[in-house]
């Protein structure tokens, strides 16, 4: 009776297992639908725009008026090792702090497989660029109208980071600009690539959503520390659009990314 038993749950336990490997199989069919969503902090705070005071390592207190990048160029990589390429002509997005439809990207068309990784630039890559501006498609309008374009010669922005500070040295609230982008020494496009703490399921009917944190302490306090004190020669205003320090906060800006958590809904 003993065997008779045992064979019975050999059997069913073969059977569940053939039935979980089908359905596996017949899940990971097709193609689905991704979100990666961005969410704005300062060293660990949600960020809130105008009001919230944000103290750098540096011991400057900045009241932040506007936060956007643009995020290019999109890779996921599958727990394989498989990489797929979103489409380079949908690949251009802004993600901006006080338009909250902006905060998640919406990826369409996505081959169904489990991913593990996703990689993307900050900013326009500069082999599109040099497509010129009847090569950005409708992206160089959006740019414009985002006021992330300094003018077709100069480019775009790729990031933009504004609002005012104050410090040991200036008590009194001062302006403070921060634009990275191409100057006449460097692009200052930067890549991030960033490991997914749990699998995005993309399936015909599950569409994950990555939601990816953004640590805005770190565009000045990162592999590099850069104080807006320093950078405010006539107490008008620190405006960096230029120069050394433009490319360390680029380097900076490669860090600001985590990945938070993965939703498989």
């Amino acid at each position: 009776m003993k065997n008779l038993v045992y064979k019975a749950l050999a059997v069913l336990a073969l059977s569940a297992a053939f039935t979980a490997c089908s359905s596996d199989d017949e899940a990971i069919a097709g193609t689905g639908n991704l979100g990666l969503e961005f969410d704005n902090s300062f060293a660990g705070n949600d960020l809130i725009l105008d009001t919230q005071a944000n103290t750098t390592a540096s011991n400057e207190v900045l009241k932040i008026s506007s936060i956007k990048y643009i995020v290019s160029n999109i890779v996921l990589t599958t727990e394989d090792g498989t990489v797929f390429t979103y489409p380079k002509s949908s690949s251009y997005f802004i993600v901006d702090e006080a338009d909250a439809s902006t905060h998640v990207l919406n990826l369409k068309d996505i081959p169904a497989a489990n991913y593990t990784k996703v990689t993307f630039g900050i900013g326009v890559d500069e082999e599109q660029y040099k497509t010129g501006a009847n090569g950005q498609g409708d992206f160089l309008a959006t740019a414009d109208a985002a006021d992330m374009l300094w003018g077709w010669s100069a480019g775009y922005k790729f990031l933009a980071f504004e609002g005012t500070f104050t410090s040991s040295e200036f008590t009194t609230p001062v302006a403070f600009r921060v634009h990275t982008g191409q100057t006449a020494t460097a692009y200052n496009y930067t890549t991030v690539s960033l490991d997914l703490n749990s699998k995005a399921l993309v399936r015909e009917t599950i569409t994950p959503q990555v939601h990816i944190k953004a640590d805005l302490a770190k565009i000045l306090n990162s592999t590099n520390a850069i104080k807006l004190s320093d950078n405010n020669p006539n107490e008008t205003g620190a405006n960096i659009m230029g120069g050394v320090n433009l490319s360390l906060i680029t380097a900076n800006i490669a860090t600001m990314f985590t990945v938070d958590h993965v939703h498989n809904d």
